[in-house]
């Protein structure tokens, strides 16, 4: 199953080249009151809902897939979680380019450790890409995203994979400087997810996926899952291990070597194997 989001809170299946407006699967959810859940509501009752979802597409109007702004298939994400350096390829060039250390240490994944995004610097393909501090070194980095289906407190690397909704395209933009990087990657629209979420049977194991990134049609980043040094199960293990992940959070797995500038006016073009495409254009602030 495909499912986006776009304007008016609205939820689409993706069907071909069309989404069919399943919106009115909503109503099966509880009413919720104040203090509202600090996690996303639908993904966490996405397995219940599929199957009103599919009901509820048979009726539904489609809508041309390229008339449909999409935005960030996850709603209500509790904390965005993010691995640096999880390529060793992108290890040796970040280690390599003092453009992109700026005389930081760059420590290998293990001894750095992961690090937190603002959940305020998501966006969806539609919003684009608004580049905050023009004078300075803004970079794109392609990666999978994971997004947490069910509560995960200490999960083991076998069960991990249990507690996964499902998978997406994301940006992890970055400010080159001195500064940590949570500060460097929180800015609003540095946190790209989209275009759709697709659920974790139709992944299965996302070790093996071929990722693409262009920047104005020009090959930037290429690579596949398999090269990560710390892969899917384990990251939501060692994450899981210090805070509890809740369903709606993102999990972005890091990204591979050839990262590199991007200014207003750049398009992205970005693929990830069994998840599909997504565009985003640049802009500034």
């Amino acid at each position: 199953m495909r499912l986006c989001r776009f304007p008016d809170q609205r939820i689409g299946l993706v069907d071909g080249e069309h989404v069919r407006d399943v919106t009115a699967a909503l109503a099966s959810l509880s009413a919720q009151r104040y203090p509202f859940p600090a996690h996303d509501v639908f993904i966490e009752n996405l397995p219940g809902l599929r199957a009103v979802i599919a009901d509820a597409a048979q009726s539904a109007p489609a809508l041309p897939l390229d008339e449909v702004r999409l935005q960030s298939p996850v709603a209500n994400a509790g904390k965005v979680v993010a691995a640096p350096v999880n390529y060793k390829k992108h290890l040796d060039e970040a280690r390599a380019d003092a453009e992109i250390h700026h005389q930081n240490r760059i420590a290998e994944i293990q001894n750095v450790g992961l690090f937190l995004k603002a959940t305020s610097s998501i966006v969806g393909p539609a919003d684009g890409i608004a580049v905050r501090h023009p004078d300075r070194r803004t970079d794109h980095e392609i990666e999978l995203a994971a997004i947490i289906g069910r509560r995960a407190d200490r999960v083991s690397r076998k069960d991990a994979l249990d507690h996964v909704a499902g998978y997406c395209i994301g940006f992890d933009i970055t400010v080159r400087g001195p500064e940590e990087r949570s500060l460097r990657k929180s800015i609003d629209s540095y946190t790209v997810l989209g275009p759709w979420l697709v659920t974790a049977d139709e992944i299965g194991n996302p070790s093996g996926l071929d990722l693409h990134l262009s920047v104005n049609g020009e090959t930037r980043q290429k690579a596949n899952t398999r090269d990560l040094l710390i892969d899917v199960p384990a990251l939501i293990e060692w994450a899981s291990s210090y805070y509890t992940l809740m369903p709606g959070d993102v999990l972005l797995t890091g990204t591979p070597e050839g990262v590199g500038p991007i200014r207003p006016g750049d398009v992205l073009d970005a693929t990830i194997e069994k998840i599909g495409h997504m565009r985003v254009a640049v802009r500034a602030a």
